[in-house]
């Protein structure tokens, strides 16, 4: 599984991959976490507000900083 922060390095970027981190820990699952700051990486995705998380390239959220019961959520959904 790969899970993308996609943003330029704001602290709601930086929260984010931290809570992206966190959860692929506590779900003990075996996750890459991979941080997109190139703003036409960003741009192919079609997201045009960030922070966005991607899971296995898909968009799940963008503009805002999920919880992490929402993360769990969607990791859940790609088991």
């Amino acid at each position: 599984m790969k899970i993308e922060i996609l943003g330029t390095g704001c602290s709601k970027c930086k929260k984010l991959t931290e809570l992206a981190r966190e959860t692929v820990k506590e779900l003990g699952i075996s996750a890459e976490v991979v941080k997109i700051e190139n703003i036409d990486d960003i741009m192919n995705y079609g997201v045009m507000i960030t922070p966005a998380i991607a899971i296995d390239e898909e968009i799940k959220a963008a503009g805002r900083i999920p919880s992490k019961d929402e993360i769990k959520k969607w990791i859940n959904e790609k088991k």
